[in-house]
């Protein structure tokens, strides 16, 4: 496995994300179909990766996304733009004032507690994102010299809403290769995208290729197996047991499959209950395996823990920091982020950092 090579800071963007942003939507300690009130956040796969990198690490990130031209639309800009993510990669599509051709998308989502698994219920069909096709975004201008990304993160959940973003994706990360600009992909598998146009078969056709293209894998338990076809062995149906041993076996056989990875991770999720998981990570990197051991965290909403993993890694790629301390960052960000409410990280790096060199939940004042 080669290096990762990070372009300098002369680039307009330290990260730029594609992907889609949703309302979501949330009932607190509600159900969804008993609330009477939601509380509303932004929420999205890849997005939640830039959000991160820019709120709690500093960088300079960008989301590459579509939104109908409404009110909600205008919500969904709002909290991007609290975020501090740059939207001028975002596009404007006009809105029919019924939805029938465009709209934007919605995710109810609930936390669970104990027993309780979270659960949630997407309301994305023919959002603005998922019809961009190829040439709708200029990836030339974009990742030439006139612009320039020392990053480029995207993932499964785009490359499922329609046959034409997963060319999209196809097309930036040709571009990104072009100038020099790592990709990261986090396989992500949702199967209420897939079951309706092909199912894990469809998906492994489609994500097999994209891979290819790829310098960072991301996924979990699940992920490599649904999305890629390889086995983790020595799991239980429930994963609640993650042998190392078999994780480290199945990056090995995903290196070896796809020769152009530089770098892939896993988080270690085992869940004890809605509100209490078992929490760390793996990765092979240039041929080393870097293993976070799992401790049991406590979890006010899990939905995001994954994408400030992702976002704490590649932080770490950034700063130079080494990959040791990076997988330890992502683990702690993640760890953290699944202490607020909402799909994006409330964290700081003091925090992440007070984690990662071993401190308590012991007040700080």
């Amino acid at each position: 496995m080669n290096t990762i090579q990070i372009p300098d800071s002369s680039r307009r963007w330290d990260c730029l994300s594609l992907g889609e942003v949703m309302l979501r939507l949330d009932p607190g300690e509600c159900r969804i179909h008993t609330t009477r009130q939601f509380t509303v956040w932004e929420g999205g796969g890849e997005y939640n990766v830039a959000r991160g990198l820019r709120r709690c690490f500093g960088l300079r990130t960008a989301i590459a996304t579509a939104l109908a031209e409404n009110p909600v639309g205008r919500l969904v800009e709002d909290f991007i733009l609290q975020g501090g993510v740059d939207t001028s990669l975002l596009k404007w599509v006009p809105y029919d004032g019924v939805g029938r051709a465009v709209r934007n998308g919605l995710n109810f989502t609930e936390r669970g507690f104990g027993v309780r698994a979270a659960a949630g219920c997407s309301d994305r069909g023919h959002t603005a994102i998922s019809l961009v096709k190829s040439g709708d975004f200029d990836w030339e201008t974009i990742f030439g010299p006139k612009n320039g990304s020392r990053w480029l993160h995207t993932g499964g959940i785009f490359a499922a809403l329609s046959a034409s973003t997963a060319q999209v994706a196809v097309e930036a990360m040709d571009a990104a290769r072009k100038y020099g600009t790592p990709v990261s992909y986090d396989l992500n598998f949702r199967d209420s995208l897939w079951k309706a146009i092909g199912g894990k078969a469809k998906a492994q056709e489609v994500n097999r290729e994209i891979v290819r293209k790829v310098d960072l894998l991301l996924g979990n338990e699940e992920d490599f197996s649904a999305m890629l076809g390889v086995k983790i062995k020595g799991v239980t149906e429930d994963f609640a047991e993650l042998p190392i041993e078999g994780y480290s076996e199945m990056l090995r056989e995903v290196a070896s499959l796809y020769p152009n990875l530089k770098l892939i991770a896993s988080t270690l999720r085992s869940v004890r209950s809605a509100t209490n998981n078992a929490w760390g990570a793996i990765a092979l990197y240039k041929d080393k395996i870097v293993h976070v051991p799992q401790t049991d965290i406590e979890i006010m909403d899990r939905v995001g823990g994954g994408d400030s993993f992702a976002s704490g890694l590649i932080y770490g790629l950034l700063a130079d920091k080494g990959i040791d301390w990076a997988v330890r960052c992502g683990v702690a960000h993640g760890a953290l982020a699944m202490t607020t409410p909402g799909d994006t990280s409330m964290a700081t790096l003091p925090e992440v950092e007070r984690i990662i060199k071993g401190g308590s939940a012991r007040i700080a004042r």
